[in-house]
């Protein structure tokens, strides 16, 4: 039931009556987006909320630093389904991966000793179920940051029990 199985149905109508282009010819610089690929400038109530939340707490997401185009869906949830995913020890990894979006630098900044009791307050006022966690790579901290991680979700725990995290 999560998943789609077997061939995925396609629909014709959304590009079969496209008349921009699809693919580079020589000298052009660039493609311009099909319309079936164009996602709505962020916005909402929910959206705001977030946003304001997350810079007030100093929390970095993974839905921003890595430039995701369906932010607006996820934040911007006006009926109570807003998510975020909240990405821990900061907006800069120790890697360059190239298919990321993520700040990289050898020595990004100290990590946020606040930045767990800051998440949990974060989450218990948006009064969530249920929080994703991921984390940039932090190759100049001895342990990698399991620690930070760890005390993330003891003070998840400790702000609401009963949540869910992944």
């Amino acid at each position: 039931g999560d998943f789609i199985g077997g061939v995925v149905p396609r629909n014709e109508a959304e590009w079969s009556d496209y008349e921009g282009k699809l693919k580079l010819a020589k000298g052009d610089k660039r493609l311009r987006l099909p319309p079936w690929l164009k996602t709505e400038i962020p916005m909402g109530q929910n959206f705001s909320k977030l946003k304001k939340d997350l810079r007030g707490l100093k929390l970095a997401t993974v839905c921003e630093e890595a430039r995701c185009p369906n932010i607006g869906e996820c934040w911007g949830g006006e009926k109570g389904t807003a998510t975020a995913t909240i990405m821990l020890m900061g907006d800069t990894c120790t890697r360059g991966c190239r298919f990321c979006s993520v700040k990289t630098s050898r020595a990004p900044p100290p990590l946020d000793p606040a930045e767990p009791l800051n998440t949990a307050e974060a989450v218990a006022k948006w009064g969530l179920d249920y929080v994703v966690l991921t984390s940039v790579d932090r190759d100049d901290i001895p342990d990698a940051g399991a620690s930070h991680i760890s005390e993330t979700i003891r003070e998840l725990k400790k702000a609401k029990p009963s949540l869910l995290v992944e």
